[in-house]
Protein backbone atom coordinates (compact mmCIF):
# COMPACT_ATOMS: atom_id res chain seq x y z
CA UNK A 1 0.00 0.00 0.00
CA UNK A 2 2.85 2.47 0.79
CA UNK A 3 5.16 1.79 -1.83
CA UNK A 4 1.83 2.37 -4.38
CA UNK A 5 1.42 5.49 -3.09
CA UNK A 6 4.90 6.48 -3.09
CA UNK A 7 4.36 5.83 -6.53
CA UNK A 8 1.86 7.67 -7.39
CA UNK A 9 3.80 10.78 -5.95
CA UNK A 10 6.68 10.48 -8.21
CA UNK A 11 4.75 9.49 -11.46
CA UNK A 12 3.40 11.79 -14.20
CA UNK A 13 0.12 13.97 -14.28
CA UNK A 14 -0.96 14.51 -17.52
CA UNK A 15 -3.95 16.64 -17.96
CA UNK A 16 -6.16 16.64 -20.79
CA UNK A 17 -7.53 20.21 -21.49
CA UNK A 18 -9.22 18.67 -25.40
CA UNK A 19 -8.88 15.97 -26.98
CA UNK A 20 -10.22 14.04 -30.04
CA UNK A 21 -8.80 10.59 -31.18
CA UNK A 22 -8.51 8.63 -34.18
CA UNK A 23 -6.35 9.36 -37.45
CA UNK A 24 -6.01 12.67 -38.96
CA UNK A 25 -4.26 15.02 -41.82
CA UNK A 26 -3.90 18.68 -41.51
CA UNK A 27 -4.89 20.35 -45.03
CA UNK A 28 -1.11 21.33 -45.21
CA UNK A 29 -0.16 17.57 -45.72
CA UNK A 30 -2.65 17.94 -48.95
CA UNK A 31 -1.07 20.66 -50.90
CA UNK A 32 0.73 19.89 -53.86
CA UNK A 33 2.58 22.63 -55.99
CA UNK A 34 4.54 22.70 -59.13
CA UNK A 35 6.98 24.63 -58.30
CA UNK A 36 10.21 22.99 -56.91
CA UNK A 37 10.70 24.63 -53.89
CA UNK A 38 7.92 26.79 -51.82
CA UNK A 39 7.33 27.84 -48.09
CA UNK A 40 4.12 29.48 -47.10
CA UNK A 41 4.44 31.46 -43.75
CA UNK A 42 2.04 33.04 -41.42
CA UNK A 43 3.03 36.48 -41.20
CA UNK A 44 1.80 37.39 -37.43
CA UNK A 45 2.92 34.02 -35.57
CA UNK A 46 5.77 32.75 -38.72
CA UNK A 47 4.39 29.25 -38.53
CA UNK A 48 4.88 27.52 -41.46
CA UNK A 49 1.42 26.58 -43.09
CA UNK A 50 3.10 24.07 -45.61
CA UNK A 51 6.81 23.57 -47.43
CA UNK A 52 7.99 21.79 -50.33
CA UNK A 53 11.82 20.97 -50.34
CA UNK A 54 12.35 24.70 -48.25
CA UNK A 55 15.57 23.79 -47.26
CA UNK A 56 17.12 23.03 -51.06
CA UNK A 57 19.32 25.08 -52.30
CA UNK A 58 18.27 26.98 -55.45
CA UNK A 59 19.52 30.00 -57.56
CA UNK A 60 17.49 32.79 -55.88
CA UNK A 61 17.77 34.91 -59.60
CA UNK A 62 16.63 38.68 -58.77
CA UNK A 63 14.62 37.62 -55.18
CA UNK A 64 17.79 38.12 -53.82
CA UNK A 65 17.88 41.79 -54.55
CA UNK A 66 15.25 41.60 -51.30
CA UNK A 67 18.99 41.87 -49.20
CA UNK A 68 20.02 44.18 -51.24
CA UNK A 69 16.51 46.01 -50.57
CA UNK A 70 16.87 44.96 -46.29
CA UNK A 71 20.48 46.73 -46.54
CA UNK A 72 19.49 50.03 -47.93
CA UNK A 73 16.06 50.11 -45.59
CA UNK A 74 18.84 49.45 -42.37
CA UNK A 75 20.19 52.25 -43.15
CA UNK A 76 17.41 54.48 -43.91
CA UNK A 77 15.78 53.88 -40.70
CA UNK A 78 19.29 54.27 -38.70
CA UNK A 79 19.52 57.90 -40.52
CA UNK A 80 22.60 56.92 -42.20
CA UNK A 81 20.81 58.19 -45.98
CA UNK A 82 18.27 60.07 -46.79
CA UNK A 83 15.73 59.12 -49.60
CA UNK A 84 16.55 62.67 -51.45
CA UNK A 85 20.11 61.85 -50.96
CA UNK A 86 22.21 61.06 -54.71
CA UNK A 87 23.91 58.45 -55.87
CA UNK A 88 26.48 58.57 -58.93
CA UNK A 89 26.47 56.21 -61.37
CA UNK A 90 29.89 55.16 -62.00
CA UNK A 91 31.58 54.05 -65.56
CA UNK A 92 31.94 50.49 -63.62
CA UNK A 93 28.43 49.96 -62.86
CA UNK A 94 26.84 51.28 -66.09
CA UNK A 95 29.48 49.39 -68.55
CA UNK A 96 29.16 45.86 -66.55
CA UNK A 97 25.14 46.38 -66.10
CA UNK A 98 23.88 48.57 -69.05
CA UNK A 99 23.28 45.24 -71.23
CA UNK A 100 23.00 42.39 -68.15
CA UNK A 101 19.40 41.34 -67.70
CA UNK A 102 16.93 43.94 -66.31
CA UNK A 103 18.07 47.45 -65.97
CA UNK A 104 16.79 50.72 -64.60
CA UNK A 105 18.55 52.54 -67.55
CA UNK A 106 20.96 54.57 -65.76
CA UNK A 107 23.36 56.65 -67.71
CA UNK A 108 27.47 56.98 -66.60
CA UNK A 109 27.86 60.04 -64.46
CA UNK A 110 24.20 60.57 -63.68
CA UNK A 111 22.87 61.41 -60.19
CA UNK A 112 19.82 59.25 -58.83
CA UNK A 113 18.27 59.36 -55.62
CA UNK A 114 17.85 56.74 -53.29
CA UNK A 115 14.16 56.61 -53.73
CA UNK A 116 14.67 56.37 -57.73
CA UNK A 117 17.17 53.50 -57.28
CA UNK A 118 14.90 51.56 -54.68
CA UNK A 119 11.96 51.95 -57.00
CA UNK A 120 14.48 50.95 -59.97
CA UNK A 121 15.18 47.59 -57.67
CA UNK A 122 11.53 46.40 -56.65
CA UNK A 123 9.81 48.03 -59.37
CA UNK A 124 11.68 47.48 -62.29
CA UNK A 125 14.42 44.77 -60.57
CA UNK A 126 17.12 46.89 -62.22
CA UNK A 127 20.59 45.16 -61.90
CA UNK A 128 22.54 48.37 -62.55
CA UNK A 129 20.16 50.10 -59.63
CA UNK A 130 21.30 47.12 -57.49
CA UNK A 131 25.24 48.48 -58.80
CA UNK A 132 24.64 51.73 -58.00
CA UNK A 133 23.32 51.69 -54.25
CA UNK A 134 25.83 49.26 -53.27
CA UNK A 135 29.13 51.19 -54.15
CA UNK A 136 26.98 54.19 -52.69
CA UNK A 137 26.38 52.79 -49.33
CA UNK A 138 29.64 50.81 -49.03
CA UNK A 139 32.54 51.91 -51.87
CA UNK A 140 31.82 48.72 -53.45
CA UNK A 141 29.99 46.00 -54.43
CA UNK A 142 32.36 43.32 -53.02
CA UNK A 143 32.32 45.22 -49.64
CA UNK A 144 28.28 45.48 -50.20
CA UNK A 145 28.08 41.89 -50.62
CA UNK A 146 30.53 40.82 -47.27
CA UNK A 147 27.42 42.77 -45.56
CA UNK A 148 24.86 40.20 -47.43
CA UNK A 149 26.68 37.78 -46.18
CA UNK A 150 27.14 38.78 -42.95
CA UNK A 151 23.34 40.11 -42.42
CA UNK A 152 22.25 36.56 -44.03
CA UNK A 153 23.74 34.90 -40.77
CA UNK A 154 22.69 37.21 -38.03
CA UNK A 155 19.23 36.93 -39.31
CA UNK A 156 19.06 32.80 -39.74
CA UNK A 157 20.06 32.47 -42.97
CA UNK A 158 21.49 29.75 -42.68
CA UNK A 159 21.81 28.08 -46.33
CA UNK A 160 22.12 31.31 -47.86
CA UNK A 161 25.50 32.52 -49.63
CA UNK A 162 25.82 36.08 -51.92
CA UNK A 163 28.50 36.89 -54.29
CA UNK A 164 26.59 39.65 -56.00
CA UNK A 165 23.89 42.17 -55.44
CA UNK A 166 21.38 41.50 -57.63
CA UNK A 167 21.61 37.55 -58.43
CA UNK A 168 23.36 37.41 -61.53
CA UNK A 169 23.31 33.38 -61.69
CA UNK A 170 26.64 32.17 -60.01
CA UNK A 171 27.23 28.56 -58.77
CA UNK A 172 28.54 30.29 -55.60
CA UNK A 173 24.91 32.21 -55.00
CA UNK A 174 22.65 30.33 -53.53
CA UNK A 175 19.83 30.58 -50.91
CA UNK A 176 16.65 28.28 -50.05
CA UNK A 177 12.88 29.00 -49.99
CA UNK A 178 13.15 28.84 -46.29
CA UNK A 179 15.52 31.46 -45.59
CA UNK A 180 13.80 34.07 -48.67
CA UNK A 181 10.76 33.64 -46.26
CA UNK A 182 12.81 34.68 -43.29
CA UNK A 183 14.37 37.15 -44.99
CA UNK A 184 10.82 38.93 -46.07
CA UNK A 185 9.42 38.55 -43.16
CA UNK A 186 11.86 40.36 -41.16
CA UNK A 187 11.69 43.36 -43.92
CA UNK A 188 7.75 43.29 -43.54
CA UNK A 189 8.61 43.37 -39.80
CA UNK A 190 11.25 46.22 -39.36
CA UNK A 191 10.21 48.32 -42.38
CA UNK A 192 6.49 49.54 -42.15
CA UNK A 193 7.76 52.72 -43.94
CA UNK A 194 9.27 51.85 -46.29
CA UNK A 195 7.26 48.68 -47.41
CA UNK A 196 4.92 50.69 -49.36
CA UNK A 197 7.62 50.89 -52.33
CA UNK A 198 6.59 46.69 -53.40
CA UNK A 199 3.19 47.81 -54.14
CA UNK A 200 4.27 50.27 -56.85
CA UNK A 201 3.13 48.48 -59.96
CA UNK A 202 5.12 51.73 -62.50
CA UNK A 203 7.83 53.46 -62.75
CA UNK A 204 9.23 56.03 -64.96
CA UNK A 205 12.85 57.03 -65.22
CA UNK A 206 14.50 58.38 -68.25
CA UNK A 207 11.41 58.29 -69.73
CA UNK A 208 11.13 55.13 -70.22
CA UNK A 209 8.04 53.65 -68.22
CA UNK A 210 8.35 49.87 -66.34
CA UNK A 211 5.84 48.03 -65.10
CA UNK A 212 6.32 45.56 -61.77
CA UNK A 213 6.89 42.45 -62.87
CA UNK A 214 5.30 40.78 -59.56
CA UNK A 215 2.33 38.92 -61.15
CA UNK A 216 -0.23 38.55 -58.27
CA UNK A 217 0.18 42.39 -57.56
CA UNK A 218 -2.64 42.50 -60.68
CA UNK A 219 -4.32 39.53 -59.75
CA UNK A 220 -4.85 39.50 -56.01
CA UNK A 221 -6.44 43.00 -54.20
CA UNK A 222 -4.90 41.94 -51.12
CA UNK A 223 -1.05 41.55 -52.58
CA UNK A 224 1.42 44.12 -51.23
CA UNK A 225 4.72 42.40 -52.32
CA UNK A 226 7.61 41.38 -52.69
CA UNK A 227 10.02 40.13 -55.48
CA UNK A 228 9.55 38.01 -58.72
CA UNK A 229 13.22 36.09 -60.65
CA UNK A 230 14.04 34.17 -63.16
CA UNK A 231 17.02 32.06 -64.17
CA UNK A 232 17.67 29.24 -66.63
CA UNK A 233 18.53 26.92 -64.24
CA UNK A 234 16.63 28.04 -61.20
CA UNK A 235 13.41 28.26 -63.27
CA UNK A 236 10.42 31.22 -62.03
CA UNK A 237 10.52 32.12 -58.70
CA UNK A 238 8.48 34.52 -56.71
CA UNK A 239 8.69 36.18 -53.20
CA UNK A 240 4.81 37.39 -52.20
CA UNK A 241 2.94 38.46 -49.53
CA UNK A 242 -0.57 39.70 -49.43
CA UNK A 243 -3.55 40.60 -46.55
CA UNK A 244 -6.43 39.84 -45.87
CA UNK A 245 -8.69 40.86 -42.73
CA UNK A 246 -5.48 41.56 -40.94
CA UNK A 247 -3.91 38.07 -41.64
CA UNK A 248 -0.70 38.20 -43.34
CA UNK A 249 0.79 35.51 -45.60
CA UNK A 250 4.26 34.96 -46.57
CA UNK A 251 4.96 32.99 -49.89
CA UNK A 252 8.55 31.79 -51.53
CA UNK A 253 8.24 29.23 -54.81
CA UNK A 254 11.23 28.90 -57.47
CA UNK A 255 11.58 26.54 -60.27
CA UNK A 256 8.26 27.25 -62.10
CA UNK A 257 8.26 26.79 -65.74
CA UNK A 258 6.44 30.03 -67.12
CA UNK A 259 5.91 33.30 -66.21
CA UNK A 260 2.50 32.44 -66.13
CA UNK A 261 2.92 29.27 -64.00
CA UNK A 262 4.83 31.41 -61.18
CA UNK A 263 1.52 33.86 -61.75
CA UNK A 264 -1.27 31.03 -61.44
CA UNK A 265 0.63 29.39 -58.73
CA UNK A 266 1.36 32.39 -56.31
CA UNK A 267 -2.26 33.37 -56.24
CA UNK A 268 -3.49 29.63 -56.01
CA UNK A 269 -1.67 28.82 -52.77
CA UNK A 270 -2.02 32.41 -51.26
CA UNK A 271 -5.97 31.61 -51.50
CA UNK A 272 -5.38 28.23 -50.36
CA UNK A 273 -3.66 29.94 -46.81
CA UNK A 274 -6.27 32.03 -46.52
CA UNK A 275 -9.41 29.83 -47.23
CA UNK A 276 -8.03 26.81 -45.02
CA UNK A 277 -5.77 28.57 -42.18
CA UNK A 278 -6.71 30.52 -39.97
CA UNK A 279 -4.87 32.12 -36.27
CA UNK A 280 -6.42 31.04 -33.25
CA UNK A 281 -5.33 32.68 -29.97
CA UNK A 282 -5.12 29.97 -27.40
CA UNK A 283 -3.69 31.54 -24.53
CA UNK A 284 -2.92 35.22 -22.91
CA UNK A 285 0.19 35.34 -20.40
CA UNK A 286 -0.96 35.34 -17.23
CA UNK A 287 -3.55 32.87 -18.11
CA UNK A 288 -4.30 30.02 -15.42
CA UNK A 289 -4.17 27.12 -17.22
CA UNK A 290 -4.83 24.59 -15.14
CA UNK A 291 -3.59 23.47 -11.49
CA UNK A 292 -0.95 21.03 -9.77
CA UNK A 293 -1.70 19.18 -6.62
CA UNK A 294 0.68 20.54 -4.08
CA UNK A 295 2.79 18.35 -1.51
CA UNK A 296 3.37 19.45 2.06
CA UNK A 297 1.51 22.91 1.03
CA UNK A 298 -0.15 25.60 3.04
CA UNK A 299 -1.98 25.02 0.07
CA UNK A 300 -3.45 22.12 -1.71
CA UNK A 301 -3.59 23.88 -4.95
CA UNK A 302 -1.27 25.77 -7.17
CA UNK A 303 -2.36 27.41 -10.18
CA UNK A 304 -0.32 26.68 -13.43
CA UNK A 305 0.49 29.92 -15.14
CA UNK A 306 0.79 30.90 -18.90
CA UNK A 307 4.69 32.70 -18.80
CA UNK A 308 3.30 33.75 -22.75
CA UNK A 309 0.33 34.82 -24.93
CA UNK A 310 0.32 31.54 -27.31
CA UNK A 311 -1.43 31.23 -30.88
CA UNK A 312 -1.69 28.82 -33.38
CA UNK A 313 -1.60 28.92 -37.08
CA UNK A 314 -3.22 25.96 -37.85
CA UNK A 315 -5.87 24.65 -40.31
CA UNK A 316 -9.98 25.09 -39.74
CA UNK A 317 -9.99 21.26 -39.86
CA UNK A 318 -7.45 20.41 -37.80
CA UNK A 319 -8.34 23.18 -35.09
CA UNK A 320 -10.93 20.39 -34.14
CA UNK A 321 -8.27 17.60 -33.68
CA UNK A 322 -5.45 19.60 -31.72
CA UNK A 323 -4.45 17.78 -28.96
CA UNK A 324 -3.26 20.17 -26.01
CA UNK A 325 -2.02 18.96 -22.65
CA UNK A 326 -0.30 20.17 -19.29
CA UNK A 327 2.38 17.79 -18.12
CA UNK A 328 4.27 17.80 -14.72
CA UNK A 329 5.68 15.55 -12.32
CA UNK A 330 3.22 15.38 -9.37
CA UNK A 331 2.46 16.31 -6.55
CA UNK A 332 4.76 19.39 -6.54
CA UNK A 333 6.91 19.63 -3.14
CA UNK A 334 6.20 23.17 -1.59
CA UNK A 335 7.65 25.52 -1.06
CA UNK A 336 6.67 26.74 -4.53
CA UNK A 337 7.56 30.28 -5.56
CA UNK A 338 5.41 32.27 -7.64
CA UNK A 339 7.04 32.50 -11.62
CA UNK A 340 8.98 29.34 -10.75
CA UNK A 341 8.76 26.85 -13.75
CA UNK A 342 6.71 24.12 -12.74
CA UNK A 343 4.83 22.04 -15.56
CA UNK A 344 4.71 22.25 -19.71
CA UNK A 345 1.86 23.06 -22.00
CA UNK A 346 1.97 20.37 -25.00
CA UNK A 347 0.46 21.40 -28.34
CA UNK A 348 0.19 19.24 -31.12
CA UNK A 349 -1.90 18.43 -34.29
CA UNK A 350 -0.71 16.46 -37.12
CA UNK A 351 1.80 17.24 -40.00
CA UNK A 352 2.49 19.94 -37.34
CA UNK A 353 5.87 20.09 -34.89
CA UNK A 354 4.44 19.87 -31.23
CA UNK A 355 4.65 22.92 -29.45
CA UNK A 356 6.09 22.89 -25.68
CA UNK A 357 6.23 25.92 -23.72
CA UNK A 358 6.43 26.15 -20.01
CA UNK A 359 3.74 26.85 -17.20
CA UNK A 360 4.64 28.77 -13.83
CA UNK A 361 3.45 28.84 -10.73
CA UNK A 362 0.68 31.42 -10.02
CA UNK A 363 1.21 31.91 -6.68
CA UNK A 364 3.73 31.53 -3.61
CA UNK A 365 3.19 28.05 -1.64
CA UNK A 366 4.37 27.96 1.71
CA UNK A 367 5.61 24.81 3.11
CA UNK A 368 3.44 23.28 5.92
CA UNK A 369 5.74 23.30 9.76
CA UNK A 370 5.53 20.84 12.90
CA UNK A 371 2.17 19.13 12.95
CA UNK A 372 0.25 20.03 10.58
CA UNK A 373 3.17 18.43 8.13
CA UNK A 374 3.34 15.57 9.72
CA UNK A 375 -0.85 15.12 9.82
CA UNK A 376 -0.83 16.08 5.68
CA UNK A 377 1.58 13.44 5.29
CA UNK A 378 -0.15 10.56 7.29
CA UNK A 379 -3.37 11.70 4.91
CA UNK A 380 -1.91 11.73 2.00
CA UNK A 381 -0.38 7.99 3.05
CA UNK A 382 -3.46 6.58 3.79
CA UNK A 383 -5.91 8.56 1.53
CA UNK A 384 -3.66 8.83 -1.54
CA UNK A 385 -3.85 11.69 -4.12
CA UNK A 386 -7.12 13.98 -4.33
CA UNK A 387 -5.38 15.43 -7.79
CA UNK A 388 -7.17 15.25 -10.52
CA UNK A 389 -5.73 12.16 -13.39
Amino acid sequence: MKNKMLKNIIGIAIISLGFVSGQYQTQAAQISTQAKQAIMVEGSTGSILFEYNADMVMSPSSMSKLMTIYLTFERLRDGNILMDDEFEVSEKSWRKWRLQGSTMFLKAGQKVTVLELLQGVIVQSGNDACAVLAEGLAGSEDVFVDWSNSKAKELGMNNSHFVNVNGWPDPEHYTTARDLAILSQRLIAEFPDYYYLFKEKKFTFNNISQTNRNPILYSMPSADGLKTGHTEDGGYGLAASAIENDRRLILVINGLSSNRARAREGERLLNHGFRDFNVYPLFKAGDTIDSANVWLGEDGKVPLVAEQDVTLSISRQDRRKMKVKVIYSGPIAAPIAKGQPIATLEISAADMKTMTLPLVAGADIAKLGGINRLKAAFNYLLLGSAGRE
